[in-house]
Formats: C-alpha cells, sequence, structure tokens
C-alpha cells in the first residue's frame, strides 16, 4: 500500500529513513503529441482470439512484428492470420518477418550455396508478398522486413550464413541483396513499406547501410533495430541515430525498436515503465521482445482473456492523451531508478503521469499547473498496478488515494510512501470540480512474506536463486530473488508463514508459485496440489500455478478468516484427511490482504476513454469524482472492467440527468440504457464496457461492477454425457476434470465430433462458457517453448460453424474457462463441436512440423448463460 499526503500538510503516514526522491512533471514543457509506440508486440499475437480481442484492443498495441504466413518458426503467429483482429482492434502496422518462413535460428534457409540460398529464398519472399497483395485494403498495414539480424544469420559468419563472412567485415553480398529484395518487393506491391535493416543493435556500420540505401534509392520506409540494453542506451541511440540521418540528409524516417527489454524486466510494471517512457520520450515505436511463448502479449495476457500487471500498466498507457511533458527524474535516464512519464490533456482538463522504479518514498512535483485549466484546487487520484506474475491475473489498479490538494504558486505537490520497486503507479490530476467528497482510498491492508524467510520443516528443501536481477536479466523477476522448493512427491515438506492481521476481517491468502509444467514430476499429474492450514485448523487443497518454465509466476488465491493479532499459514505437502502432494513446486511468496467490505468495482467516467465528441464536464453538482462525461449522440466511454471469473456481474450505469444511450459489453450490444442494477454476463478478466449516447442531454457519471444476484440462469452440461461420433471418446484419468472424465478426440475431421444439447429460456444472444484443457506442444528449434493453440470449429443448429482458438493450459489435466457468444432459440438447442488440421495460406499444403493442430482442445463441460 502506498500512503500519500500533499506537501502543504505534514505525512504523517510515512517515516522515511532518508530524504524521499523527487519526480518532477513540468506541465509548461510540451514535449510533443503523445506517441504511444512502446505499446509494440514481436510474437504477441498467436491469432484471432488469442488474446482476446479485448485483451489486444485494451493493451492499445500499435504495431506487431510476426512470422511469416506459414512459417515454421514458431506455431502460430502467422501474419496473414493475425492482421484482420489486429486491425479491427486498432493496431496500426504489422511487421512481416519474411525471414521466419524458414525454421531454426541462424535461420536454416536451403541451398548449396550462397547464390543458391538466395535464390530459393528470393522466390519464397515473393509468394509472400504476392499473398499479402490478396488483402486490398489490409495490405497497406503490412512493412516488410527482408532480413531479421543479418549479421548473425543471412549475412553473418555462421554454417547457415552466405559465405560466413559477415556484412560488417565486407558488405558487398548483403547491400546488393537488400537492393534487390526491395526493388521486388516495390514491383510486386507499388506503395509497399520495408524496413531495415533490422540489426542485433545499432552497429556502426549501419551509417554504410544507409549511405548506400541512399545512394541507390532504396531506403527503408522505417529503420529498425533491436534495443536489448537500457532505457538508458533507448535514449542514447535513437539520438545517434537523429544525428546520422541530419548527417546523411536523409529523414527523419519512422524508427521501430522492434525487440525491447529482457525476462527479467518483462511482466513486471515497475521495470516496464522505464522503458516506456525512454520509448515514449524518443517518439518510435517499439515492440517487447519475444523470449517465451507466443500470443501472451510477450508476458502481459493471462489465459485468453486475462492481462496481469503488465497488461494494466499498458492499458493506463494508452490512454495518455495530449502532449507529453518533460519529466526530470532523480536519476534521469538511469534504469532500476524512479522513472516516469507524463500527459497533459488540456481539452480534458487532465494531467496523467506514471511512474515506478523504485521502492521508498518519492515526491511528484507538478510544475506550471495552469489555473485556467485546472482551477485553485486539482482532485489528485493515485493508483498502483502490483506485479502479478507472468502467468498471474490481476484486477484493475487499486485506488490509494483520492484527495482535493490546492495549487500553490501554480505548483502541486504530494509525498507517496511505501512505494513498491516491482509496481508502477498512475497519478491523474483533474479540477476539484463540484462532485461529492474525495473517497476513502480502496486499498486494502496488505503484506508480503517471502518464502525464503518461511520456516521449512521436513526433508528436500531447497533454496533457489538468485533468479534474476540486474547483473542477470535473462532470468526472471523473483520476490526477494529467492524461492524455495520442496513441495513435491514424496515430500513431507511444510513451509510455515508467521503472520500478524491488523483488525478481525477475512482476509485473501494469494501463494506465488510455479511449476514447469515439463518437469519430471509435473509431466504426469499437471498442477501441484499443496495443503493449506490457519493456526492447525481445517486444511484446504490448494492447485499452484503451472508454467512454461522454471520461475513463471502466476498466483493461486483464497479466503481466510482471521481475529486481530497473530496467525500461523502453512504449506503442506501432506495432510492426514486429504492426502499428499503430486508434482513439484516452487514458492516465492505468500501475500495476505485484508478483502474490501464492498466488492463492487467503480468506473469513473472522466478517466475513462472517450471517443466521438464525449467529453469530460467538473462543473456537475453529485458527480461521483471530480467529474463526469458529457456523451452527444453517437460519442462512447469505453471502460476496462475486470472480472475474477465468467459468469454473471452486476452492472449499474449512474447517469446525471435523464439522458439515454446504449451498453454494449465485448462488442455484444445490450440494449438501451436502464435505471437500476443489471445482471450482465462477463468473461473473466478483461471486459470492454462501451457507454453509447443516443441524446443531447447524456451526462455519464460512472460505471459499478459488483458480485452476482443470481438473476442470470446458467445450466452446465457435462461434456461426457452429450453424443459422441468417430474417435471422440470420454476418457478417464483426468483428476481435475470434472468427475475425473472428460472428452478427448474431437478433431483429425468433422466424424470425430462431441454434440451437446443445450436448453435456453428465450431467444438471443449466449455464453457457451468452456471447460477445456490443451497441453499439446511442438517441438522447437531453441529456447522458446512452442505450445500449440488448438482450435474447435462450433456450430449451433447446423449453421456454419464459428472457429474458436483455444490456448495452451500448459498441461491435459489443466482445466480452463473460455466463453463464446452464441445465438439461441427458445427450447432445445444442439452444440457441435468438430476440428481438422488447418492448411497453409494456399489451401493444398500443410505444416510439416506439428504446428497445427488437427484436434479441438479436451472438453470437460460447457455453461449457458444468457448474456445479460
Amino acid at each position: 500500500m502506498c500512503a500519500v499526503a500533499s506537501a502543504e500538510a505534514p505525512a504523517t503516514t510515512v517515516t522515511p529513513a532518508s530524504a524521499p526522491e523527487r519526480l518532477t512533471v513540468d506541465l509548461g514543457a510540451g514535449t510533443g503529441p503523445f506517441h504511444g509506440g512502446a505499446s509494440g508486440t514481436l510474437y504477441g499475437l498467436y491469432g484471432d482470439g488469442v488474446p482476446s480481442r479485448a485483451v489486444v484492443e485494451g493493451m492499445y498495441v500499435r504495431t506487431v512484428t510476426t512470422k511469416a504466413q506459414d512459417g515454421t518458426q514458431h506455431p502460430g503467429a502467422d501474419a496473414l492470420e493475425v492482421l484482420p483482429s489486429f486491425v479491427a482492434a486498432g493496431g496500426r502496422d504489422l511487421y512481416l518477418y519474411l525471414t521466419d518462413i524458414h525454421r531454426g535460428f541462424p535461420y536454416e534457409w536451403p541451398g548449396a550455396s550462397g547464390a543458391e540460398r538466395l535464390a530459393g529464398y528470393r522466390e519464397s519472399v515473393r509468394r509472400q508478398v504476392e499473398q499479402v497483395v490478396t488483402l486490398g485494403e489490409l495490405a497497406s498495414h503490412v512493412v516488410y522486413v527482408p532480413f531479421n539480424e543479418p549479421e548473425g544469420n543471412m549475412f553473418g559468419e555462421g554454417e547457415w550464413s552466405h559465405d560466413r563472412v559477415s556484412w560488417r567485415t565486407d558488405p558487398r553480398h548483403y547491400f546488393a541483396a537488400w537492393a534487390d529484395f526491395h526493388r521486388l518487393i516495390r514491383g510486386l506491391h507499388p506503395g509497399a513499406r520495408i524496413a531495415g535493416p533490422n540489426t542485433c543493435v545499432l552497429y556502426p556500420e549501419v551509417r554504410d547501410f544507409l549511405e548506400f540505401a541512399r545512394d541507390h534509392g532504396v531506403l527503408p520506409d522505417v529503420v529498425t533495430w533491436h534495443e536489448l540494453s537500457s532505457p538508458a542506451e533507448v535514449r542514447i541511440n535513437v539520438d545517434r541515430y537523429r544525428a546520422l540521418e541530419r548527417e546523411l540528409g536523409i529523414g527523419p524516417l519512422p524508427v521501430n525498436l522492434n525487440e525491447y527489454a529482457h525476462n527479467y524486466h518483462l511482466s513486471v510494471p515497475g521495470q516496464m515503465v522505464q522503458w516506456i517512457a525512454a520509448v515514449e520520450e524518443s517518439k518510435v515505436d517499439a515492440d517487447m521482445a519475444y523470449w517465451n511463448i507466443a500470443g501472451n502479449l510477450n508476458d502481459s495476457a493471462v489465459e485468453a482473456n486475462k492481462g496481469n500487471g503488465q497488461w494494466w500498466l499498458f492499458n493506463a498507457y494508452g490512454q495518455l492523451t495530449g502532449d507529453t511533458v518533460r519529466v526530470t527524474a532523480p536519476h534521469p535516464g538511469a534504469q532500476y531508478t524512479l522513472q516516469g512519464v507524463a500527459a497533459l490533456d488540456r481539452a480534458k482538463r487532465q494531467a496523467r503521469l506514471l511512474f515506478g522504479g523504485a521502492g521508498g518514498v518519492a515526491d511528484l512535483v507538478f510544475e506550471h499547473v495552469d489555473a485556467d485549466v485546472f482551477g485553485p484546487v486539482v482532485h489528485a487520484r493515485l493508483l498502483e498496478i502490483p506485479w502479478t506474475g507472468q502467468v498471474g491475473s490481476c484486477a484493475q489498479p487499486t485506488v490509494l488515494l483520492d484527495t482535493l490538494v490546492p495549487v500553490q504558486d501554480g505548483r502541486v505537490t504530494l509525498r507517496a510512501g511505501d512505494l513498491r520497486e516491482m509496481s508502477a503507479y498512475q497519478l491523474i490530476l483533474a479540477p476539484g470540480g463540484r462532485g461529492q467528497a474525495a473517497a476513502p482510498a480502496a486499498a486494502g491492508w496488505r503484506r508480503t512474506y517471502e518464502a525464503e524467510d518461511a520456516a521449512y520443516t521436513g526433508g528436500g528443501r531447497r533454496l533457489n536463486g538468485p533468479e534474476g536481477s540486474p547483473a542477470n536479466v535473462d532470468k526472471f523477476a523473483t520476490s526477494g530473488g529467492h524461492h524455495v522448493g520442496g513441495l513435491r512427491t514424496g515430500s513431507d515438506g511444510m513451509l510455515t508463514f508467521d503472520v500478524e492481521a491488523p483488525q478481525d476481517g477475512t482476509y485473501v491468502v494469494s501463494v506465488l508459485a510455479n511449476s514447469h509444467n515439463l518437469a519430471d514430476l509435473v509431466r504426469e499429474q499437471g498442477p501441484t496440489n499443496v495443503f493449506l492450514r490457519v493456526d492447525g485448523g481445517q486444511a484446504r487443497e490448494l492447485r499452484l500455478p503451472l508454467g512454461y518454465k522454471w520461475a513463471v509466476w502466476g498466483h493461486t488465491d483464497t479466503e481466510v478468516t482471521l481475529t486481530a493479532g497473530r496467525h500461523r499459514i502453512t504449506l503442506a505437502a501432506q495432510d492426514p484427511e486429504l492426502g499428499v502432494t503430486r508434482g513439484d513446486a516452487v514458492v516465492d511468496r505468500l501475500d495476505l490482504t485484508l478483502r474490501e467490505a464492498d466488492p463492487t468495482a467503480r468506473y469513473d467516467a472522466e478517466y475513462a476513454d472517450l471517443g466521438g465528441g464525449a467529453h469530460p464536464a467538473y462543473d456537475r453538482p453529485g458527480a461521483s469524482g471530480p467529474g463526469a462525461a458529457v456523451l452527444p449522440p453517437g460519442a462512447t466511454a469505453t471502460f476496462w472492467v475486470h472480472a475474477a471469473e465468467d459468469g454473471e456481474a452486476t452492472v449499474t450505469v449512474d447517469l446525471l440527468g435523464p439522458g439515454r444511450g446504449r451498453i454494449a459489453v465485448n462488442g455484444e450490444d445490450l440494449g438501451a440504457l436502464v435505471p437500476g442494477a443489471r445482471a450482465v454476463f462477463l468473461s473473466g478478466g478483461v471486459n470492454k464496457l462501451t457507454v453509447t449516447g443516443t441524446s443531447q442531454a447524456l451526462v455519464l457519471d460512472r460505471v459499478c461492477v459488483g458480485p452476482s444476484r443470481g438473476q442470470l440462469p446458467s445450466t452446465v452440461y457435462a461434456a461426457e454425457e452429450g453424443t459422441l461420433t468417430g474417435a471422440a471418446t470420454v476418457t478417464g484419468g483426468y483428476s481435475y476434470a470434472t468427475g475425473g472424465k472428460a472428452v478427448d478426440g474431437i478433431g483429425a475431421g468433422p466424424g470425430n465430433a462431441l454434440t451437446l444439447t443445450v436448453s435456453a429460456e428465450r431467444a438471443g444472444r449466449h455464453a457457451l462458457t468452456v471447460r477445456y484443457s490443451n497441453g499439446e506442444q511442438a517441438p522447437a528449434t531453441h529456447y522458446n517453448p512452442d505450445p500449440v493453440c488448438r482450435h474447435a470449429d462450433i456450430s449451433v443448429n447446423g449453421a456454419a460453424p464459428v472457429r474458436v482458438l483455444f490456448p495452451t493450459t500448459f498441461h491435459f489435466n489443466n482445466f480452463w474457462d473460455l466463453s463464446v457468444p452464441v445465438t439461441l432459440v427458445p427450447g432445445a438447442n444442439t452444440v457441435t463441436f468438430t476440428a481438422d488440421q488447418l492448411p497453409d495460406f494456399d489451401g493444398e499444403t500443410y505444416n510439416a512440423f506439428g504446428q497445427r493442430s488437427a484436434y479441438a482442445p479436451v472438453i470437460d463441460q460447457v455453461t449457458v448463460t444468457p448474456l445479460a
């Protein structure tokens, strides 16, 4: 929790051991229009639905770099399959790695000589460009990348290079190939954009490349290189490149740093905000590096539709508007220190600051706070975006402070204490307004207890680490740097955490843990089970998260009732009543959080993503925050709301006055706004909720999302009770499926199918929530694990099927939910699941490396719920 007070009054909640650091935001020093370029992704999209449209759109993904259509480098992420949904979600540019048609890294391009390899690759590029131009308007979003890391691949010194001579030593062959391929692409696709040189770093020899390209009329349209360094180097190298442009008399050209950040940084909001600040300050595009699995937005997305802390950071970043302003950090540009990025939108009368990177205490100073924009008093709202691990879902940012602060001599200062190094923070300033009194902080009491500090009894304890650090950025971030193993098959181990509760109440115990899905003791069982007790009381079984490697963290949560005072929470590998642990887990930490008495989440409209002429108003009495949003006809307010799981939620849209509008959730029109609470189906994770004005007088105050009131009838259908055809079969041995059974073998042709008969009380749109598992993984050629998304073709009442992608669950005995909207008729409806291996773009050839599954996922059960 972060405690904050205005500088005009003593900060009684914080007693810093040393002077606080100072982060200064100069609202009078604009640095240009907000660009939003840091939200790019390399291999972050697997296909339409993985991740979901809401997750992609809500992360404001601007650019994606991905593989050639039908490439064999990795499963999924095929450019022309990704492109339509990416553009529909607001994406701008797709960088097409033409080289990734090949397997291996370095690329295993065939041929007995350099000339033969180039000739074969040239024909491959021709086919790829010819495919792109069939897409019509969508083709304008494609940027071709002819060569990736040429110094380490096709024009390097290795076995798979052109002639084993690096182009940095002798550039003739590379330069000639660049010119040839540039002209080939432009000839086939007039007006095409081409990017390069796509080097590992901004080598000095890039100057020679640009000089050659200038002199021969083959300059790239976008200059690209990888920036696997630090935020400080981003600023330095972009400045170096801009100086090079001036020297050569070219440009300025767009820049894309199409790989940035390391394992240690990715998923950690406090780390990534430092990179975001550097990229935004440089006004370039940048794509997060692909170290792990495709289709999770570089460790931002969880399952298909959930976000972790990093996702919420990019959601906040993408909602910056107006002009960025100068931010002066206590250690300018230096990584692993307090950094920030800020923007001022004069039209919205809001300033927003994203910051993080250091723990402790900080003074946040806003200078040149214009009285014409903000008035004499500002409304300040501070939110925390926590680290929840790579595969740990995260709720919406937590409000830590909501207060009014006077503007004194054009300055506002807030002191923030108890900052967490791994968290990022957002501070929003708006006019004081005429709304209700500032709300109390929503953040409950929270404490973290490191596993390495917990007592361990029994055998098999293993202290693992240190994990990722500034000195070892290839490893994963880990709380405290270490984690503890020992809870595994055959163990009698027990971890003991001594905790202290400040008051009587209900607490959430969150265990940050991991099991590597391919580890010997995990491979058979799936999720590792352990047993939790409080003060030696009744035990409960927890299933700890699976990941694609060790030290890939998620969390398992449970609620406990505690009295004020000290308590002992144990995690054990044995329980005399519930059984024994199967698997092998490592534990990073335990978080203990006091649950809020009112679980309703409130989203103020003045902070929403406003479009179509919608604007904030700060003169409306009775508003829940500093203001409200005025929506003329056709204008929209979009909210990114969180749901813990798929199912009913209670949604209330609060208006000020008699205006009219409509509400949509995840693109599904739910009809006109109605007074009071409404039962709405939300998908677990991220939901896009949009209010559209239909009258002149609509003044939107806020949207509230609360727990279910049991108004939407849901019916569960066990897959094993459906009609099976062909090789589809009910299979036992799935210990975590309902009743230990599920349906396998759906696919490899439409004759192997599952059909369920489901009922609807009335006609209309319903959610079909499929509980499924998918542990399929293709053979990998290097460090990236290559899990495969399975798909199902789902047909309702014999209509044309809808294809749905199901991401990996990391094991066939690990079941997740995925909801699909369908239209049902009153009474009985048939829902049929089939699948088959999908062909390549040409419709005739097939992938030869197990990268396109012929099967649907294993299906446990299906739940049917009306959408509203």
